[in-house]
């Protein structure tokens, strides 16, 4: 959501008075039915709220306590120094008058927003400030031995959860996700460079290029302060499949300017650069454009995707135009061996195939004369 926009400005408004706008949630099971209302209990939840009190990134916690508290507090009149839990004295009459939950439809209580109908499970809820996934993940993994210490997980099952903790673990699965998609792009590139080149320092020489791209994208993100999420965490097996194209394309017309060169390196680059670098200029300008029309959108999402794909078919382009011919004529022969000049799958070329018959023509003609 862009800075600008008004409901983003309302977010900010909220979270700077109300310390908060993600809900974090901490669910109990007692495993024992009318549990929540038990004095020990009470205690207990009321122990882990001063607990989640000492983070400064959490707004008050609310929960059954609350209830009995203000029970405990209307049953003395009013009087602001009895708000506290009831003794186990005051504990018979002063619960009698905690609303009870209802099964009536449409007639729910304060009850319902925190026990279930059993009052086996209960749960405390608390807002949680805008913070980042580390912290998000810092709070929740010190939160969960002192957890530990005051519901013992014996008796008591007791998980963390809500929008941050599912906003925590979607990311995890999305940064998973993006290291697998791209690790499966690399096997299948691979495989395939394999198939056309015969040679595993062709394929080496083809996909470093494409890499450096992902890799500078990468650093981009970090320095902009751009988050991963479902719509940048596509940029990089997108522009890695288009990039590579542009690859593919200029090493197989290397491979057939090599046959037509009798197997010179220097003059097959050039010959094959200057067949195959127009098209690639073209073809990736039209998609750099293309993408950059995504900055135009209102939606931060999309716009942070428009200038990172742009930015990676770019820097792709640059790559596989100074690169790739770079690393070829620096290699020389220890790339071009016997096993690349012969593919396991060929290419047919209608224009190669024309040159090869004009070349052949040719010496047929001197020979004859």
């Amino acid at each position: 959501m862009p800075h600008r926009d008004p409901m983003y400005k309302d977010l900010v408004f909220l979270e700077k008075h109300y310390n908060g706008v993600m809900p974090l949630e901490i669910s109990i099971d007692t495993r024992k039915k009318r549990g929540v209302i038990r004095a020990d209990n009470l205690a207990r939840i009321d122990k882990l709220q001063q607990v989640l009190a000492e983070y400064p990134e959490l707004s008050k916690p609310l929960s059954v306590v609350e209830v009995a508290k203000l029970s405990r507090q209307a049953f003395f009149g009013g009087d602001p120094s009895q708000y506290s839990l009831p003794t186990s004295h005051e504990r018979n009459f002063i619960l009698g008058y905690m609303p009870k939950n209802t099964k009536k439809k449409g007639g729910r209580t304060i009850m319902d927003a925190f026990a279930d109908s059993t009052l086996q499970k209960t749960r405390i809820s608390v807002q949680m400030e805008n913070v980042g996934t580390d912290d998000i993940d810092r709070i929740t993994e010190s939160l969960r031995p002192r957890i530990d210490s005051i519901f013992s997980p014996d008796k008591y099952d007791v998980k963390i959860t809500g929008t941050s903790v599912v906003f925590l673990k979607g990311t995890g699965y999305m940064v998973n996700n993006l290291f697998q998609s791209l690790v499966l792009a690399v096997i299948l590139i691979s495989g395939l460079m394999a198939m056309l080149f015969s040679s595993w320092r062709m394929i080496a020489i083809s996909l470093i290029p494409n890499l450096i791209p992902q890799l500078l994208t990468a650093a981009l993100m970090g320095y902009a302060g751009i988050p991963i999420k479902p719509s940048t965490i596509l940029i990089f097996s997108v522009a890695l499949g288009i990039s590579v194209d542009n690859t593919i394309q200029f090493l197989s017309r290397y491979r057939l300017q090599l046959r037509l060169n009798d197997w010179n390196i220097r003059p097959s680059v050039l010959k094959a650069l200057s067949e195959t670098g127009y098209s690639m200029i073209y073809s990736s300008s039209v998609l750099f454009f293309g993408f950059l029309v995504f900055v135009l959108s209102t939606f931060g999402g999309t716009e942070a995707m428009g200038y990172l794909i742009s930015f990676t078919l770019l820097t792709a382009l640059l790559s596989n135009l100074f690169l790739i011919p770079s690393l070829l004529l620096w290699l020389d022969h220890i790339v071009t061996t016997r096993r690349f000049r012969e593919p396991l799958l060929q290419i047919l070329d209608e224009e190669f195939d024309e040159e090869i018959d004009s070349i052949e023509l040719e010496t047929d003609t001197r020979g004859g004369a």
